[in-house]
């Protein structure tokens, strides 16, 4: 029991995050009599708040270093409106608008991340003059109308799904069902040896049996997730590229070197800068990554409507903010995990369409929206004075 206690402490914002997702699920799946578990509703929850998860991952990174990126709405509006000139004006092929649309984008967060790295002019400033001018460039290449359609190939990107959607067994799509299986095996084999790397370094692990049972909860969610997509035309296209960021990113932060150098930064940039960390390389690449990614969820929103808009990704760095902050991300930097951005997108997203479904009116969702980004970082500085009271 002490085990427990002192894992849960060591650990208070990933477990009450993960609690409060769960808690809030259980919630509106009881106050919706019972659509929020469906399958199709499953599906579009994925769909529908795909392109918040691939802002937070990238708004993490900034965050981690102490700051923020309020361009990121603009930035996914602008790459829209690019990719579809391409597309629907000069007939350039899919796999050629997603290649110079990344790279748009990549060009896009060296332009802050000079500005903010070399020059020294905070994020907030440089980001916020970024939002006004990519905004603008916005609306004079679509000259405020919605340009579209796109091709079929496009749209697979965002609203698509992965082969073998006829094969089925018992109405459950086959390829969901052992995607779903292989996962849950690798996962808790991964767990498995986590443990015992812990234990040989002589680490503190938790009692086998609440380890057991910790892999077995996982697991059957893996499992119940899985079975819900497969009960409604299977994997979803953009499930997949969002599983291979969060490996990718999760790997990045917590295994390698320039990982630890962005916890570094956020955690106190001068003793990092005398300790060898390249600051200003960290900083400037922390940016244009958050410009790739930004590009990234543009042409995932683009390929969702099926169109570019003026109005695209307005408000989006806020979705990306206060998923990071409600997933246990410091306000001051140098604290937060990929998996705990993820959860926090989960929790808005759940409260979008919660709500919703409710018939909840949509000045309603922001107010209570703020409420629970306001709790987040209240009980985010709450356990920081308690564990290191003054």
């Amino acid at each position: 029991m002490n085990s427990l206690i002192s894992y849960f402490r060591s650990n208070v914002r990933q477990n009450g995050m993960v609690i409060a997702l769960v808690s809030i699920m259980l919630l509106f799946q009881v106050l919706t009599g019972g659509i929020l578990f469906r399958p199709m509703n499953i599906t579009n929850l994925v769909l529908q708040n795909s392109y918040v998860l691939i802002l937070a991952i990238g708004m993490l990174l900034c965050i981690l270093t102490g700051n923020i990126d309020l361009s990121v709405g603009s930035v996914v509006a602008f790459v829209g409106a690019v990719s579809a000139v391409m597309m629907v004006d000069m007939n350039f092929s899919v796999p050629v608008t997603i290649v110079l649309a990344l790279l748009l984008g990549v060009l896009v967060g060296a332009f802050h991340g000079v500005f903010i790295a070399f020059f020294r002019i905070p994020a907030f400033i440089v980001t916020l003059g970024g939002m006004l001018i990519f905004r603008g460039l916005t609306m004079v290449i679509l000259q405020g109308q919605t340009k579209a359609p796109f091709s079929r190939s496009f749209q697979i990107l965002a609203a698509g799904y992965l082969p073998g959607r006829d094969l089925e067994i018992g109405g459950y799509n086959v390829v969901a069902m052992v995607a779903g299986a292989i996962l849950a095996v690798l996962f808790s084999l991964y767990l498995v040896r986590s443990r015992r790397t812990r234990v040989r370094y002589g680490f503190d692990v938790l009692p086998m049996g609440i380890e057991v049972g910790r892999i077995v909860l996982l697991v059957l969610a893996l499992a119940w997730f899985a079975l819900r997509l497969a009960a409604h035309n299977g994997i979803p296209v953009v499930l997949v590229l969002l599983a291979g960021l969060i490996l990718v990113y999760s790997f990045i932060t917590q295994r390698t070197v320039f990982g630890r150098h962005i916890y570094a930064l956020g955690g106190n940039e001068k003793a990092a800068r005398l300790s060898g960390v390249k600051t200003q390389r960290v900083m400037f690449l922390v940016y244009t990554n958050m410009g790739l990614l930004s590009a990234l969820a543009g042409l995932v929103v683009a390929g969702r409507l099926n169109a570019a808009t003026p109005k695209a990704g307005t408000m989006f760095e806020l979705d990306a903010i206060g998923a990071c902050f409600i997933g246990g991300a410091s306000a001051s930097g140098g604290i937060g995990t990929v998996i705990g951005a993820v959860v926090g997108g989960l929790v808005m997203g759940v409260l979008n369409n919660g709500m919703s479904i409710m018939g909840v009116s949509v000045d309603w969702q922001q107010a209570i929206k703020g409420l629970v980004l306001l709790a987040a970082v209240c009980f985010d500085v709450y356990t920081k004075n308690k564990a290191h009271p003054s």
